[in-house]
């Protein structure tokens, strides 16, 4: 997704800008997916301080939470895109006989 796409997505209330409001939010889906993958990969390595250990935690808690909030936006997106589907193709049975 380029950020064009974030910007589209985030006006059509597919972001997660709206309900967070900070500049982190601003993240695509995919920045804040990969950044948590580093995260959680620094996690898992070791060696970082306790203080640092939880600096990432945190971080990665946020960028789960901005992940969480893009794939709402889409999943209701689907649902309206599926629901609007059903729409038409019940209008169609309405009127059956009827060139489409």
């Amino acid at each position: 997704m380029t950020e064009a796409d974030t910007t589209t997505d985030s006006a059509q209330g597919a972001g997660p800008a709206e309900a967070a409001g900070s500049a982190e939010a601003a993240l695509g889906y995919e920045q804040a997916r990969d950044e948590l993958i580093d995260v959680v990969r620094r996690l898992e390595a070791g060696g970082a301080t306790l203080e640092e250990s939880l600096a990432l935690w945190e971080r990665g808690e946020e960028l789960a939470r901005i992940c969480g909030r893009w794939l709402e936006g889409a999943r209701a997106r689907l649902d309206a895109a599926l629901a609007e589907e059903e729409g038409a193709a019940e209008d169609g049975e309405e009127g059956e006989g009827e060139p489409r």
